[in-house]
């Protein structure tokens, strides 16, 4: 598979995704530079972690206008595959392709640990080969990482089946003490009606290698890879 990883000024996180990718997973990877405008044909975009543009106004909202993104906007809109971490993630509500927003955490301070979260669904390639409910280990860092969607829209990630991951304890439990920013419904990831847009708070780069005394992590990509046809 061909995974293009989008660089933004402050991207921190690009080269850990790259590696993960093209270390460990052994899939072909190419580094996708903000002013691009080619995607090079690439079957998975990710937008990776860190502080696009410094976080100035929010974070993710002048990355949201880099001239790469009206490419990646319409490659998402064509039914691409496309999945942001962290920054990425907020660089997709900020593009409109994800529902909801991630505001501060709820005790303003940026958060860096490893943190619990469980799948909630089977229902998309990324989560397909993942067990339900069961607590995967997988780390956060930020600092604006709160979700946050009005009641109606809420409602419709769960009708929908669009809620991916929630903070939980260690029996897979989706606690007030396990949500770790305030995020509504302990909620760490979503994706899109059409479920070809994927986005999370916490590194699953961070938790999929032995090194790093943890392969939580890795059983997402391997779903994409397995599943993306």
């Amino acid at each position: 598979m061909k995974v293009g990883v989008v660089i933004f000024p402050g991207s921190n996180c690009d080269h850990d995704m790259i590696y993960i990718w093209q270390e460990i997973l052994k899939q072909e990877v190419v580094s996708l530079w903000h002013k691009d405008t080619d995607l090079k044909d690439c079957q998975l975009i990710i937008l990776p972690g860190g502080f696009s543009y410094g976080d100035y106004l929010r974070s993710g909202a002048i990355a949201r206008f880099s001239p790469i993104m009206e490419n990646v906007i319409n490659f998402a809109n064509k039914g691409g595959y496309l999945f942001g971490v962290c920054n990425g993630f907020q660089v997709l509500t900020e593009s409109k392709l994800l529902e909801g927003a991630l505001l501060a955490n709820n005790n303003q301070k940026f958060i860096c640990k490893n943190q619990l979260i469980s799948v909630q669904t089977n229902n998309t390639i990324f989560t397909k080969d993942a067990t339900i409910h069961k607590p995967i280990n997988v780390p956060i860092a930020h600092g604006e990482g709160r979700f946050y969607a009005d009641e109606n829209t809420i409602e419709s990630l769960k009708k929908n089946d669009q809620i991916l991951f929630r903070y939980c304890n260690e029996k897979g439990e989706a606690t007030k003490e396990s949500n770790p920013n305030g995020s509504i419904e302990n909620i760490a990831g979503i994706c899109n009606k059409n479920r070809n847009v994927f986005g999370m708070m916490p590194h699953p780069e961070r938790s999929s290698d032995k090194e790093l005394y943890s392969t939580d992590g890795i059983i997402l990509f391997q779903s994409l890879i397995n599943n993306i046809k």
